[in-house]
């Protein structure tokens, strides 16, 4: 993994886009920095010019109100002012924009502020994440935001810690561990702020961490209540009566693998229900067979879940993937609305897990009100309203010996990057993802003391190398934006994309709809019937969602651009197909007829390959493939190919030198993230991942041309 790089922060403005002539910037400059609170964040469409929360709103609608960009002038849309980060690894934070002023984080869990109007820098922070934390990190080293009330700027930081920032200086205020570091938890996502408490969740599940959400007292740091997912070790008392319960749908001997359902992102929030919502992750191994011998739907893995704010006392659930077997978890985007449904007024939720289906519940009582698949779904025929349970295809289910191929596979049919409804045009905009897997047990399945433990053979679902299979494959491998009707459960309109993973949605009362591409382009649609407006080179793929905001009267469009994720990171040449050559991580805010332009790239050129001859034998590289794909692939790509973030190992200056065991065994790039994994292989081991690694370096070179005949 790389290093991290020196912070370098490079400003372009307009011309006179750093005027302060305008008195209500002045006042607004002059007011307490990120001074947000409950009566603010209730009442945001009072004040469309911030975006005071992650989603802007409790509801995480990610709408916004502005229209002075709309889609009669948004073609005259132009950069104001970037950016330049300092790390390029994936950027997948949304901004929060309070009162004039910036906030927004970056890989490796660093904070910055910045002026709105310009990007000028105020301040910023630097958690020091060890670099050896990254190899728990399933999806990167990504962080997703920051959550401001009172003062403070909250932030999650890959390695366990919730800090409180004072948000005039960047300062810490207090800091606490929420994870128990003897186990490979990670934070990814954004606090939320409720009445004063920060809710933080975690990641971890594919390590086999046991989840849950904590609630911790903004002005103090001390934790109010913690919910945990699932039931812990069986000898133990259950933290709560519901999990008790809820241990009854667990089966099989002592569950000593069994773990998994992290809250690694969504949270929302219903003020007059005084309601807390949340998505849980999947369960550790992914097949049940191995985390729940006779079966059962091992609550509460892959469910939505409520919970009373002021105690975190659980109120309903509804589970949307009974005893998943897939990696498909409920943590995707939870979107609050009210909606006129067979002519009756509901408050309602919004749900597309990964699961393909999209789901309306009651968001008092978790009621399900209508599902329907959201793209290609083969694991299930549909879900049954009167029981609520998915009508499941018992040829899903995977075994030893057995594969089974099943859309969507684990990247899902969507995943964290956000949605966004329009309650003017009644629509969700969603960023669809079009993928399946070969899934199956793994025979030899055991727990490692690094890396996934997820039970599957990576070697049966890894891209496979005949030209026609790979190419047929990588065609069915892409995405789409789509237009969908919650009410009528049916799309209204699509935009094919070339790659499953782009970026997340803002739709605007100006009849817009913004979407960042993994090609590296920044674009807007018409929100009614999706006629392509306007596009902007980001010159760097985009995964982030877009903000809108005003500042000294005039409304910005901001992203976060930088390519990475868990898709670049493991998808291999899926991956290495679908993003940008290069990746220049920046963060770019664009208003109406400004002048400003991003500096050329210099030209790229492409590493040629130059490996040492493959000689081992085929056994010995059959055993390095399946040593490679369970623990190498999730950051060096499926098949030993690199997708453009992290090295591609085929390139390695050690495959014909012992500074291979240097570093696999002795951790010699430990301060680059790499960290030793002497713990999990022996020297023969190593040598055999060394000889696969030679033997696709080999097998990926250039083709001599056929003679001509």
């Amino acid at each position: 993994m790389i290093s991290i790089l020196a912070i370098t922060l490079v400003l372009v403005g307009a011309a006179g886009c750093r005027s302060k002539s305008n008195s209500a910037a002045t006042a607004q400059e002059s007011a307490t920095p990120a001074n947000v609170d409950a009566s603010r964040l209730i009442n945001a469409d009072q004040q469309p010019g911030n975006w005071m929360s992650y989603g802007r709103t409790y509801s995480e609608q990610r709408f916004s109100p502005l229209k002075q960009i709309n889609d009669q002038n948004v073609g005259q849309l132009a950069l104001a002012w970037y950016v330049d980060l300092d790390t390029r690894r994936g950027q997948e934070g949304t901004p929060i924009v309070v009162d004039g002023v910036m906030y927004f984080t970056t890989a490796w869990s660093k904070v910055f502020a910045v002026k709105a109007a310009t990007g000028e820098k105020l301040w910023s922070y630097d958690p020091k994440v060890p670099p050896e934390w990254a190899v728990n990190a399933c999806c990167d080293v990504v962080n997703r935001g920051v959550a401001v009330w009172e003062g403070k700027v909250f932030v999650g930081t890959l390695d366990g810690r919730l800090v409180a920032l004072d948000a005039a200086s960047g300062r810490p205020v207090w800091e606490i561990l929420t994870i128990d570091a003897h186990f490979p938890y990670t934070i990814t996502g954004a606090p939320r702020v409720v009445k004063g408490k920060v809710l933080i969740g975690n990641g971890g599940a594919e390590y086999g961490v046991r989840g849950y959400i904590s609630a911790y007292d903004a002005a103090s740091g001390k934790m109010v209540w913690r919910f945990y997912t699932i039931p812990g070790d069986p000898s133990q008392p259950y933290e709560s009566p519901v999990l008790e319960k809820a241990a009854k749908t667990w089966t099989g001997p002592p569950r000593k693998l069994a773990s998994g359902g992290t809250v690694w992102d969504s949270v929302s929030y219903d003020p007059d229900l005084d309601l807390v919502y949340f998505g849980v992750g999947n369960g550790t191994p992914w097949d049940r067979h191995a985390r729940s011998p006779q079966g059962g739907d091992n609550l509460f893995l892959s469910s939505v879940v409520a919970l009373k704010a002021d105690t975190g006392e659980y109120v309903w659930h509804y589970q949307e993937t009974p005893g998943d077997a897939w990696d498909f978890d409920s943590a995707e985007s939870i979107v609050l609305a009210d909606l006129t449904i067979n002519q009756s007024p509901r408050k309602v939720l919004l749900h597309a897990p990964k699961n393909g289906f999209f789901y309306v519940l009651d968001r008092a009582t978790g009621e399900l009100i209508s599902a329907k698949p959201y793209t290609a779904v083969s694991w299930a025929t549909g879900i049954d309203l009167k029981t609520g349970r998915p009508n499941e295809n018992p040829q899903a289910r995977y075994e030893v010996g057995k594969g089974a191929p099943v859309a969507p596979g684990p990247p899902g049919g969507h995943s964290w990057h956000s949605m966004s409804f329009s309650p003017h045009t009644r629509l969700v905009y969603l960023p669809v993802q079009e993928t399946g897997f070969l899934y199956k047990s793994d025979e030899h399945f055991q727990k490692k003391a690094i890396g996934y433990n997820v039970g599957i053979d990576f070697v049966a679902g890894g891209m496979p190398q005949q030209p026609e299979v790979k190419k047929a494959i990588l065609g069915t491998i892409k995405g789409h934006l789509s237009a969908w009707d919650p009410i009528q459960q049916r799309e209204i309109w699509r935009v094919d994309r070339q790659s499953p993973v782009n970026g997340g949605l803002l739709s605007t009362a100006g009849n817009l709809v913004f979407q960042g591409t993994a090609q590296g382009n920044l674009e807007a649609y018409r929100a009614d019937n999706g006629q392509k407006l306007w596009s902007a080179d980001a010159q760097s793929g985009i995964v982030a969602a877009p903000i809108t905001y005003t500042a000294n009267g005039e409304q910005y469009v901001a992203v976060l651009a930088g390519w990475g994720g868990v898709f670049p990171l493991a998808a291999g040449e899926a991956a290495l197909s679908s993003g940008r050559a290069q990746n220049v991580s920046r963060l770019l805010a664009f208003k109406l007829n400004s002048k400003a332009s991003l500096p050329s790239l210099p030209p790229f050129t492409p590493p040629q390959l130059n490996p040492p001859k493959s000689i081992a034998t085929a056994a010995t590289i059959h055993r390095g493939e399946t040593l490679f794909q369970p623990l190498c692939s999730p950051c060096h790509g499926d098949v030993a190919v690199g997708g453009g973030v992290l090295p591609d190992l085929r390139y390695s200056g050690s495959l014909d030198n012992d500074q291979w065991f240097e570093i696999v065994l002795k951790g010699q790039l430990k301060q680059a993230g790499m960290v030793s994994f002497d713990k999990d292989l022996s020297h023969d081991d190593a040598a055999a991942i060394r000889a696969y690694v030679v033997f696709r370096a080999n097998q990926s070179l250039p083709q001599p041309a056929s003679a001509p005949k």
